[in-house]
């Protein structure tokens, strides 16, 4: 069987989260989240575990693909600073601002 993604594991452990939330015990939660998910009762039980560490879902995220664009010296420098200073990545920064650009553009403004 392959590896899940980063995303399906996610959710996977958000779906162990939900059924220990509704007072499953590990040995009835590992079953049902085995045949749910379609993994084996052993990798139910870690999904389970790790459940057992969080206090919330965890978000899962859009997967990110990495692209080159070339930006004039200042802007770097100018980007680097504000997503040092905002605690963001470079590319969540990146791409905040394109979202907005593009929803912008969209509504002809």
């Amino acid at each position: 069987m392959p590896r899940s993604s980063h995303a399906e594991k996610i959710q996977r452990v958000n779906a162990a989260f939900d059924l220990l939330a509704k007072g499953h015990t590990l040995a009835e939660a590992a079953p049902l989240l085995s045949a749910e998910s379609g993994s084996s009762l052993r990798q139910a039980y870690r999904y389970l575990h790790e459940a057992q560490g969080i206090k919330r879902p965890v978000p899962v995220t859009a997967p990110t693909i990495p692209i080159t664009i070339k930006v004039r010296e200042d802007v770097v420098a100018q980007l680097r600073a504000h997503a040092h200073d905002s605690g963001l990545t470079i590319g969540e920064v990146v791409a905040r601002a394109v979202v907005k650009w593009l929803a912008r553009e969209h509504r002809g403004g």
